[in-house]
């Protein structure tokens, strides 16, 4: 009877114990999963990033000086006024100006009027054909008139005629004065005498005609007309050369060298009678004014500054590990200490190709220009900027946090019916935050455990915020 009794009671408290263990264990379970976070699988974008800070600049800035002494007569602008290029933005008093200001003036119109000439080509060459042409014709016809000069005056063939002329004009003259000579004892008033002292006259008169062309004919040229005619054609060869050598000049179009020339005592005259103004060097908005009008400035006194606000840049700098992952066209993200909650775009538009030594080691600057204006942005706020460097789209995501590894495998955690279920998964890329899944038993909208427990642990990378292709060694 005792031993059935004790039997009873051993049984019992085997109920009891395993009762005990049994609640003990749905406690603790309870427990467990009571603290447990789950996450959903979900399919995303994996990107690598580089951070840096920097300071926002606008595209362009210029500080604009005086370049001579004056007094300030007009401001033509306002502060944040925007101003086209080659804009005057002030100007000095012309009786403040000095002596060679003034000049320029005089000095610009002329040298305008040089190169214009000069330009005027073509009618500068139709002047040198004319006159080419011209100088050739009067050195021709000196130089006839000079061989003229000094041969006989006529051809024989001439000499010959006119000898005979003179001839027949002499025997005229012989016959006429034998018959004056037997009536010249008649009375003047005798008709036969009369006619016979006509046909006398006439025929001396012919005969001083034919001697007169025979001498001339026949005579040498004098040493005085040929000198005279030598003469001429000196001077008509020497205006022939010099119509050549203008033609030749201009034959082909003014000298480059001439119009260069023309062209910089234009620009000359123009820069001096500039330096009374101050003129924008590009488009932009005037962002200080230095002066007022009266004020007397001298050379090298500021006067304006302008930005281009067109485009606002960020310049970084970047260590030498990772410069070679940078790439012109990249995007980024910008964020301001000074504007909350508000995150900008930007693009990489340039990368120093030379490294600067820094005490951090060797830096390589980096600029991204914003893809948004925003009048909240101003040039020489801080920026911290994360340029993208690497991007993988629409793959399946799970959180670093929630990969453990065990027995060398990579494994996540799901709660199926209560229990903690390990599915064993093969990681791709990972970077910060996540890791890819390519292989598993897992899909994108299930559940899996963000938060298992500490005594498994897995460290999807050695640190930093950029993709890794493939997973590494666990």
């Amino acid at each position: 009877m005792k031993k059935k009794t004790w039997l009873i009671f051993a049984g019992v408290a085997l109920v009891a114990l395993a009762a005990f263990v049994f609640f003990q264990f749905q406690n603790s379970q309870n427990s467990l999963t009571a603290n447990l976070q789950l996450v959903t699988v979900e399919r995303g974008d994996l990107s690598a990033e580089i951070g840096a800070t920097g300071t926002v600049r606008a595209n362009q800035t210029a500080q604009l000086v005086w370049s001579t002494s004056g007094i300030v007569d007009e401001i033509n602008v306002e502060l944040s006024q925007s101003v086209a290029a080659d804009q005057v933005l002030a100007s000095l008093s012309r009786g403040s100006l000095s002596q060679s200001i003034i000049l320029a003036e005089a000095d610009l119109v002329n040298a305008r009027k040089s190169l214009e000439d000069l330009q005027n080509s073509s009618t500068q060459t139709a002047k040198a054909k004319l006159t080419l042409a011209q100088a050739q014709i009067a050195y021709e016809d000196a130089l006839e008139d000079l061989q003229s000069k000094q041969f006989q005056r006529a051809s024989q063939a001439t000499l010959d005629g006119l000898k005979a002329d003179l001839i027949l004009a002499e025997n005229t003259l012989d016959s006429a004065e034998e018959l004056f000579e037997g009536v010249a004892d008649r009375a003047e008033d005798d008709p036969i005498r009369a006619t016979a002292l006509s046909q006398l006259s006439n025929a001396r008169k012919a005969y001083d005609r034919a001697n007169y062309n025979y001498e001339y004919a026949n005579a040498l040229p004098d040493s005085d007309e040929v000198e005279e005619a030598q003469a001429k054609v000196d001077v008509a060869k020497a205006n022939l050369e010099d119509a050549e050598r203008e033609w030749e000049r201009v034959k082909n179009g003014v000298d480059a060298d001439e119009i260069a020339a023309a062209k910089a005592r234009v620009a000359a005259a123009e820069a001096t009678l500039d330096m009374q103004y101050i003129q924008s060097p590009f488009s932009g908005t005037i962002t200080a004014i230095h002066n007022k009008e009266g004020d007397q400035v001298n050379p090298n006194t500021a006067a304006f500054r302008i930005d281009d606000l067109s485009k606002l840049l960020v310049d970084v700098n970047l260590s030498e590990i990772d410069i070679n992952q940078v790439t012109i066209g990249q995007s980024a993200r910008l964020t301001f200490d000074a504007i909350q909650g508000k995150e900008y775009q930007g693009e990489v538009v340039e990368i120093a190709r030379v490294g600067t030594t820094t005490p951090n080691g060797v830096e390589f600057q980096v600029t991204i220009e914003l893809s948004e204006i925003d009048d909240a942005v101003l040039p020489g706020m801080t920026a911290a900027v994360d340029i993208i460097t690497k991007r993988i789209d629409d793959v399946l995501l799970v959180p670093n946090r929630a990969v453990r590894r065990v027995d060398g495998k990579q494994v996540v955690y799901q709660l199926i019916g209560g229990e903690i279920v390990p599915v064993e998964i093969e990681i791709g890329a990972y970077e910060e935050t996540y890791s890819q899944v390519i292989s598993g038993d897992i899909q994108e909208g299930e559940q899996i455990i963000a938060n298992p427990s500490s005594d498994i642990s897995f460290t999807p990378g050695s640190g930093g915020r950029g993709i890794i292709m493939g997973a590494p060694s666990r």
